[in-house]
């Protein structure tokens, strides 16, 4: 089984995010390629049974441009028959923006046809121990559902 893990990150929150879902997918028997979003083209995911995207949500919601350009990509595939899952950091004192990017791509995942395996993982700032048990736990989801 195939995972492809795309991250975009600022700070290097969403980079640790990317690197502890990487090796807990190792660890369940996955094949994992991971990258930045402004290395990637979207259309990698084409080669992938599970996608994944972890980014980061700046300010007040506005992609970034590295984040917009992949999800304008995003936005053009057909990923019906592949899986999804997304993760990613925010900053509480934007209440009503609190990792709105996340949830932007799980809505554009569903609309290119993918499948979600989890619910989306969101945390504040950097991973600390709540938030590696949670995507320790959307790991293990995943590779319940696709290996089970």
């Amino acid at each position: 089984m195939k995972a492809r893990i795309v991250y975009a990150s600022m700070t290097g929150n969403d980079a640790d995010m990317a690197d502890i879902l990487e090796e807990d997918l190792q660890d369940y028997g996955f094949e994992v390629e991971t990258s930045e979003a402004e290395f990637t083209d979207a259309s990698d995911y084409l080669s992938a049974d599970l996608c994944i995207f972890v980014t980061y949500t700046y300010g007040e919601g506005t992609m970034t441009d590295e984040i917009a350009d992949f999800y304008d990509q995003l936005k053009e595939l057909d990923l019906s028959g592949k899986y999804f899952a997304v993760m990613g950091s925010g900053d509480k004192v934007y209440t009503g923006h609190f990792c709105e990017n996340v949830f932007d791509f799980e809505k554009i995942f569903k609309q290119v046809g993918a499948k979600e395996l989890t619910k989306p993982v969101t945390i504040e700032n950097a991973p600390d121990d709540d938030a590696i048990t949670a995507i320790d736990n959307a790991a293990k989801e995943m590779a319940d559902q696709l290996n089970g």
